[in-house]
């Protein structure tokens, strides 16, 4: 029997906030945190996946401005300017969102096969 996923907005914000979390802490690295997105997404239902990625979307745009505002507001009172260079080797949110996104779709494509 198929396992049935909630795709409210409040079950969604609830798993990316706990996948980052074990990112953050070392729980699981960068891989497993895809890879775990990718089984999550294969258990929604086909017909409730616009409305999950639509939660997905606007979750992850939250976070990562949150995230974004508070990098700025750290470093407008730090005193390290030398932090700032170093930010350039992460991606940018909007990158981040665009890879969800084609993850997203490939495995819908996948699925649907």
């Amino acid at each position: 029997m198929p396992q049935e996923i909630s795709v409210s907005y409040q079950a969604i914000k609830s798993k990316v906030y706990r996948l980052i979390d074990s990112l953050v802490v070392g729980e699981k690295s960068e891989a497993e945190v895809q890879e775990s997105v990718r089984r999550w997404w294969a258990l929604i239902h086909p017909a409730d996946r616009p409305i999950a990625q639509k939660y997905l979307l606007m979750v992850l745009g939250r976070s990562a401005s949150a995230l974004d505002n508070m990098g700025d507001a750290f470093l407008s009172v730090s005193s390290c300017e030398v932090v700032r260079p170093q930010m350039t080797d992460i991606p940018l949110p909007g990158k981040r969102v665009r890879l969800l996104e084609r993850m997203v779709k490939e495995s819908s494509v996948r699925t649907a096969v």
